[in-house]
């Protein structure tokens, strides 16, 4: 894992603190989505599948910086949308870091050599590039050629300017272990980034590409397929040691969604990152009014297949505080990948899926539109 050692000391005393304080539910990332707009349309996403007006809309810098101090999470993950899209991203990022909370940029990367003069760098600051694997992987992945050569050359640009640079990488059904392990090798020995995130895809509803996303069990052993070829060779990570135990099937974990809470342009989003089934006026009405038992593996259908970081890290990074002994064990042998997996959770029992995003879109949507035709009525009086 690598983490810089501020980060490790600042976050684990953080959950110290959560801990001693006897504190059940508390978040460990924000992900803070300023808007939804971006520059490319990748098939596993379907972020950019809104109308105009929602596409238009974005949080402001005013927003943002509440948002980080209401939820009070260590760190901040800015994904999309293209976060390199909005106006006020120097000052958001920089009011973050002057707050002290480690920040994530999340980016393609198709902006990030122009955008290199709105940052300072920072041990608080790290841009995750967008790659989901070597040439052909990735533009395929993003669904544009030549997007993964722009990319690695934006990253060098920002080393060489003495940012921090991590890879933010998502594996879809069809990845090939030894194209996976050439695209660690290639990041880690030649790229020089300091860390890995890595992820199975999640079946976002609105996504184009319905066909591709992992089952737990494909994930499970694509992951041991990936980890044994890495034996031996000292791939850099950025996630905990136990998370990627859990990728490899060797943990039966139950997922945090409360441990990286959503703020995006609806509001504070229930339950996770992942899923819009609905939305809080504010970070301490999400904590207190969501019916967190309704989701997760093996109690909602849309929950069943995902293994994903955004769910799950928060999950291990707990373990990880209440059994160190267990995460030294496989940080210094390595991620079992021969072994038996860890026991399944029984879907059986899950309630059936609800589709209530599309309704809830149509409805911001009209809300917009009604609040622009108002103002646009204001300005025509004045005048």
């Amino acid at each position: 894992m690598t983490v810089p050692l501020i980060q490790q000391i600042r976050v684990g005393a953080y959950i110290a603190k959560q801990h001693l304080r006897g504190v059940k539910r508390y978040p460990l990332v924000l992900m803070l989505e300023p808007l939804f707009r971006c520059n490319l349309a990748c098939a596993g996403c379907g972020k950019i599948d809104y109308p105009d007006e929602i596409l238009r809309k974005q949080l402001s810098l005013r927003e943002c910086l509440d948002a980080v101090d209401e939820c009070g999470a260590p760190i901040v993950s800015i994904p999309g949308g293209e976060p390199l899209l909005h106006k006020e991203i120097g000052e958001i990022v920089a009011g973050i870091v002057k707050r002290r909370k480690f920040v994530y940029l999340c980016t393609n990367a198709l902006l990030m050599e122009k955008k290199l003069d709105l940052f300072t760098p920072s041990p608080y600051l790290t841009f995750s590039v967008h790659l989901d694997g070597l040439q052909e992987e990735h533009d395929r992945s993003v669904c544009q050629k030549g997007v993964f050569d722009r990319a690695v050359k934006a990253t060098k640009a920002a080393q060489k300017r003495g940012f921090r640079v991590n890879v933010n990488c998502t594996l879809f059904d069809g990845a090939k272990p030894e194209r996976v392990a050439a695209f660690f090798d290639f990041v880690n020995d030649e790229l020089g980034i300091e860390g890995i995130t890595v992820s199975p895809g999640y079946a976002y509803e609105r996504a184009p590409d319905q066909e591709h996303f992992l089952s737990r069990r494909k994930t499970k052993q694509l992951f041991r397929e990936i980890f044994n070829l890495g034996k031996g060779k000292k791939w850099q990570f950025s996630q905990s040691v136990l998370f990627l135990d859990f990728l490899a099937g060797n943990q039966e974990y139950h997922c945090t969604p409360w441990g990286n809470p959503t703020r995006n342009i609806f509001g504070w989003q229930r339950p996770c990152y992942l899923l819009g089934e609905g939305y809080a006026s504010s970070f301490r009405a999400l904590m207190a009014e969501t019916d967190w038992d309704a989701y997760g593996t093996g109690n909602y259908e849309k929950c069943a297949n995902c293994m994903v970081h955004s769910g799950y890290e928060a999950t291990a990074v707990a373990d990880t505080f209440r059994n160190p002994l267990k995460a030294l064990k496989v940080a210094i042998k390595g991620v079992d990948t021969k072994g038996p997996m860890a026991p399944e959770i029984p879907l059986d029992k899950a309630r059936p899926a609800e589709y209530l995003f599309s309704k809830q879109v149509e409805k911001f949507t009209v809300e917009l539109r009604e609040e622009g035709e108002a103002s646009r009525v204001e300005r025509s009086n004045a005048a």
